[in-house]
């Protein structure tokens, strides 16, 4: 008979199947969990090639989008209204006064609201009366005074308005008497009259895409009825290099597809012809007044020469143009190329982005009056022949301007745009030039004004100067005026204050446009730099060093990038230590001298015109700290010094963060009055140099 178990063995076999359970419940969740992260990694991956899909087609579609956009140029302009004089002319209504409540009449008190309240006996009663009489005086003299001030708020704000209407309509008047002047010499066939209409013509059409240069020179010959006009045309670069853009999964980049250099070339060649066209279409189209019985146009780049290696007007297409002729095309069917070269009997170069020349019919030095210039580098004061004009058409130089008599200019400018505006006197004036009064309601008030007749750029210091100038006497604005330019230190302080800065570019251009006359220097340009001996390295002279310190023993590599936006314009335009100059010598890595430990110069008006950004950026030198990062970067600035190493001015950066080997400093940013302001960087990177330069197009085999 079998003994009968105590019970054990169960238990302990039930322990086992328990934990073998437990195990396979594990087993079962680890693997459901691997297979998640599976199912994540591949979604994220799938994700991110998605995006990097989607940006690729992005980017190609941006591509086809702006070369559509250079084909269309012809018909987006000729399907655009034609210029009129009209829409130079200024309406003569202003905004009506507008007093507020200071039009309303205060409510005088009344009297019988002031009755006696109480008094039981006589004398009371009297005393309540009394004591009634007493409130209702003080009131009412109280509300006449009150009165009596509105009324005399009223009166001198009627007299501002007045005073600012009246200013208004005498600019009003004054730029319509201008317009309509100019329109009677048009009609008399008065040369500068028709080419200063002309100009207008061209340089209001908004036919013209973002970018496009409008630098012209012409000269009208009224015996011919021929407008004669150089035209710059834009360079090789409007056509994109790239056709396409396609991701590759495979190595997780990029792939740029060139566009073939004869597709490039016929499109940059009809681009030409468009524009060449489109220039002549608008000069026809805006002649109300028959002056035009023909245009000579030659179309020309602002390059180096091929031959000379000088920077030269290369011109690449050249037309004559009969009105008679040109009426009868029908510009919407045309093919641009064809129709300059056989239909118009012009001359387009075959292969213009190798700079090949025509040779220009008739130019406007040939016409015998004057050569009127006008945008981009052109030179004003030029002559038919090339030639400085001595007298600049009667152009004062402001750089040669007695200072008081400059003071009295700027003073007439602020005059010229409807402020009250007077010069101080030469002592005791706090270091203001000029005291101007805005009387436009609400943004108007008080502005103090300082003149600076420099040829070198204005330091920070000034401005730092003029703004406690402003605190000091209340003022609602201060303006600094100078013959010279600022420094992006400059900007960076005045920005967000009550300051405003005026180059002597655009100082130059407000005198015009308000009827007044200054140059800078021959033909509106700085006197230009002294030329250094054969085989002598030439160093601008308004240059600025960069000098770069921080605290810390961390070993660093200090590089700067010139950028059109976030890409570098090349790789000989990224400074480092192998290679220590961009190709023109704009940008130079220096040796640095104490307190400095790292100092770029950089000549910014030498910059490319194609470049907006200039990128300082700093990371950890490998070789001497293989394993340090940017914890130690710490109490970082730039210096921003002269020509002669006096420091102008002092940006701080940020510190840099641990784990991270690469940091950006900060970057100039191109104004479009052309001076450059300072913006502050701080983005960082945990691969070092490598990875950093790679977000600014430079490919890191």
């Amino acid at each position: 008979m079998g003994r009968r178990s105590s019970g054990f063995v169960g238990v302990w076999a039930e322990t086992q199947r328990q934990q073998q359970r437990q195990a396979e419940a594990e087993a079962r969740r680890q693997r459901e969990q691997a297979r998640q992260a599976r199912a994540f990694q591949r979604h994220a991956a799938q994700t991110r090639r998605e995006y990097r899909q989607a940006e690729a087609r992005r980017r190609t579609e941006e591509l086809e989008g702006e070369v559509a956009a250079l084909q269309a140029i012809l018909a987006a302009g000729c399907r655009a209204p034609a210029f009129r004089v009209a829409s130079l002319m200024r309406s003569v209504d202003v905004q009506p006064f507008a007093p507020g409540q200071l039009a309303v009449s205060l409510t005088m008190p009344d009297p019988n609201r002031y009755q006696a309240q109480g008094g039981w006996t006589a004398n009371r009663r009297a005393q309540a009366e009394a004591e009634a009489r007493a409130r209702f005086e003080r009131d009412w003299y109280a509300a006449q005074a009150a009165e009596q001030q509105r009324q005399q708020q009223l009166a001198a704000q009627q007299r501002e308005y007045t005073q600012w209407a009246e200013a208004q309509l005498s600019e009003v008047r004054r730029h319509n008497a201008g317009i309509t002047e100019v329109v009677e010499g048009v009609r008399r066939r008065d040369p500068d009259a028709a080419v200063e209409y002309f100009s207008a013509a061209l340089y209001s059409s908004a036919a013209w895409p973002e970018g496009f240069p409008r630098q012209i020179a012409a000269a009208y010959d009224p015996a011919a009825r021929e407008l004669v006009l150089d035209w710059e045309l834009p360079g090789y670069g409007v056509v994109p290099e790239t056709k396409s853009v396609r991701y590759m999964p495979t190595v997780d980049q990029d792939k740029e597809t060139p566009r073939p250099v004869g597709q490039r070339r016929a499109l940059y060649r009809e681009v030409l012809a468009q524009s060449m066209v489109l220039v002549l279409h608008e000069l026809f189209a805006a002649d109300e007044f028959d002056a035009l019985e023909s245009v000579a146009l030659n179309g020309f780049v602002d390059d180096h020469d091929p031959a000379t290696g000088r920077q030269a007007h290369i011109f690449l297409a050249t037309v004559m143009a009969r009105r008679s002729v040109f009426g009868g095309l029908h510009l919407a069917q045309v093919d641009a190329v064809s129709c300059l070269t056989d239909g118009l009997r012009g001359q387009l170069a075959a292969r213009p982005d190798q700079l090949a020349q025509v040779r220009p019919g008739r130019r406007p030095q040939d016409v015998g009056n004057a050569v009127v210039t006008h945008g981009g580098d052109a030179e004003p004061g030029l002559r038919g022949d090339g030639e400085p004009d001595p007298d600049e058409d009667g152009e004062p130089d402001l750089y040669e301007m007695d200072p008081i008599a400059f003071e009295a200019l700027v003073a007439d400018l602020f005059r010229a745009m409807g402020m009250q505006a007077v010069t101080t006197q030469r002592s005791n004036d706090g270091g203001v030039d000029v005291d101007a009064v805005d009387p436009t309601p609400i943004r108007g008030g008080k502005i103090v004004v300082q003149v600076k007749r420099y040829r070198n750029t204005v330091p920070p210091t000034a401005v730092r100067d003029l703004y406690g100038t402003v605190q000091d006497v209340g003022a609602n604005k201060g303006v600094l005026v100078t013959t010279a330019g600022f420094g992006p230190g400059s900007y960076t302080f005045a920005n967000g204050k009550p300051l405003e800065l005026v180059p002597g570019g655009e100082l130059v251009d407000l005198l015009h446009r308000h009827g007044l006359r200054g140059r800078l220097g021959t033909g509106g340009r700085a006197t230009p730099a002294r030329t250094a001996p054969p085989g002598a390295a030439v160093l601008p002279e308004d240059h600025n060093v960069l000098g770069m310190s921080w605290s810390g023993g961390v070993a660093l590599d200090v590089c700067a990038l010139v950028c059109s936006g976030n890409r570098v314009l090349s790789d000989d335009h990224f400074v480092f230590f192998n290679n220590r100059r961009t190709p023109d010598g704009s940008v130079v890595a220096l040796p640095a001298t104490p307190p400095d430990k790292a100092a770029v110069r950089v000549s910014f008006d030498a910059l490319p015109a194609s470049a907006d950004r200039f990128v300082l950026v700093a990371a950890v030198d490998p070789e001497a700290d293989p394993d340090a990062d940017l914890s130690g970067f710490t109490n970082a600035c730039i210096r921003l010094l002269d020509p002669r190493m006096t420091e102008l001015d002092r940006l701080e950066v940020s510190d840099g963060r641990p784990g991270e080997t690469a940091l950006v400093l900060g970057s100039f940013r191109r104004r479009s009055s052309g001076d450059w302001e300072f913006v502050l960087g701080g983005k960082g990177y945990p691969g070092g140099l490598e990875q950093l330069v790679q977000d600014y197009g430079i490919e890191v085999a």
